[in-house]
């Protein structure tokens, strides 16, 4: 898929390695042709990865699958555009039941451009090895053990510490302080030492909540109310946290009344302190404000809102706007000032399978990504209409607003716009991650 792939090694003795290594794509002697996703491969075609579509397209790969991340806020500038580039996340393994699970501190770095420019071409005769080994990709990982998998992980700021939310597979969420382990992959010589001391199996989390009767997915950091946390399980129940004194949390016994069954997803209001969004097994989407009695929050109800599951929801950070993505692979786009008529003010379908990941572009109102079961990235933009007059035709039925579609990963589970490097995606799934941004966006 990409030219360059990064490996986080755990070896579930809690040591960790990093190994980097360069993949070369081969050439087809056969014409090259677009591919669609409707459209079945023949015998002997393979798909190859079109790099001139990538401005940068970079692989990571860690011991077990990390199905859920998040992008840590770093110091290192606003709307960074000068490669090569470095992103920080945290991840947290799904292994097999005899396996020890982690959260991972990562720290992606050496992230060069993949697309040559024509000024580039006379340089390649003059290019060493050395060169090319110096554009290398580098990862630094620092693993916590964590109890049971990692369902979804979630990253805030806090009195200038990151602090991770984990949702375990246990029915617990643990907090943690991933202080050490940022400036452990900063550094070579501190993460040494941390390996060697084993500090992966010593470290605690700051506070627990065991008051969920089930396990659970959803889980969202409040951008508008520091430390303010929403966890929703998958017995139909949703609890809201606040800070107190010292390194701990109250969380409301009392759940949110009004969703019959699993809740899969939960997003706080960009600009409201006190609104939540969140969607269920039960097809529904609602609209919370939290400073009710838990029994008469519930403000704005979509009942079937999708024909089955609603898995995943996006609250556009500049306008009024809600994404939602279900098992029946559709996605439909919600207008709050519309949303008693409990209608989508749009509708597309193009995942063939599950839609599992959505998220709106930081600053960009109109342009959303989604990500499905059906191995597919899809960029949108709502700007884009239909141009009848052009005489142009539509490929195949595909709506005019996808821009993009990105494949090489299987099953894909989650994916985030990275919100310090413009344009730049990062998406994760059962074969492990792609650091991307295309020529689109």
């Amino acid at each position: 898929m990409s030219d360059q792939e990064m490996d986080v090694v755990d070896d579930n003795e809690s040591e960790n390695e990093e190994a980097m290594q360069e993949e070369n794509e081969g050439n087809t002697e056969k014409p090259s042709e677009v591919y669609l996703p409707t459209k079945p491969l023949e015998e002997g075609e393979e798909l190859v990865c079109d790099q001139s579509a990538y401005v940068m397209l970079h692989q990571a790969q860690t011991g077990a699958p990390c199905l859920s991340f998040d992008i840590i806020k770093d110091s290192l500038g606003e709307s960074r555009d000068t490669y090569p580039l470095t992103a920080y996340i945290v991840a947290g393994t799904q292994a097999p039941q005899t396996h020890v699970n982690n959260v991972i501190v990562m720290k992606l770095s050496n992230l060069h451009k993949t697309n040559k420019g024509e000024d580039d071409d006379d340089d390649d005769d003059e290019e060493s090895d050395d060169d090319e080994v110096s554009k290398n990709p580098k990862m630094a990982g620092a693993l916590i053990k964590h109890q049971g998998c990692v369902n979804r992980i979630r990253s805030t700021v806090i009195n200038n510490k990151i602090i991770a939310a984990s949702w375990s597979e246990l029915g617990r969420v643990n907090l943690w302080d991933l202080s050490q382990q940022l400036e452990a992959v900063d550094n070579d010589q501190l993460l040494s030492r941390y390996n060697k001391e084993n500090k992966a199996n010593s470290v605690k989390p700051l506070f627990t909540f065991t008051g969920h009767q089930q396990e659970g997915f959803a889980m969202d950091w409040c951008s508008t109310n520091v430390g303010v946390l929403a966890t929703g399980d998958c017995k139909r129940d949703i609890h809201i946290w606040k800070p107190a004194s010292g390194a701990s949390w109250q969380v409301d016994q009392r759940p949110l009344v009004g969703h019959t069954n699993s809740v899969e997803d939960l997003q706080w209001s960009p600009n409201e302190r006190s609104v939540i969004a969140s969607c269920s097994v039960d097809k529904s989407i609602r609209i919370w404000d939290t400073r009710a009695q838990p029994s008469k929050a519930c403000m704005l109800t979509a009942e079937n809102a999708h024909e089955s599951d609603v898995n995943v929801i996006s609250w556009n950070k500049n306008e009024p706007f809600i994404v939602s993505g279900g098992d029946d692979g559709f996605l439909h786009i919600w207008d709050l000032r519309r949303f008693q008529q409990k209608t989508p003010v749009a509708t597309f379908k193009h995942h063939t399978e599950p839609v599992t990941t959505v998220e709106w572009h930081p600053t960009d109102s109109a342009v959303f990504i989604s990500g499905g079961s059906d191995n597919q990235v899809a960029l949108w933009d709502l700007s884009v209409e239909k141009d009848d007059e052009s005489g142009s035709e539509e490929v195949d039925g595909i709506p005019p607003q996808l821009l993009f579609i990105h494949q090489g990963q299987n099953n894909i589970k989650e994916l985030h716009w990275h919100p310090q490097l413009p344009g730049v995606i990062i998406s994760t799934a059962e074969s492990g991650f792609n650091i991307f941004r295309t020529i689109s966006v």
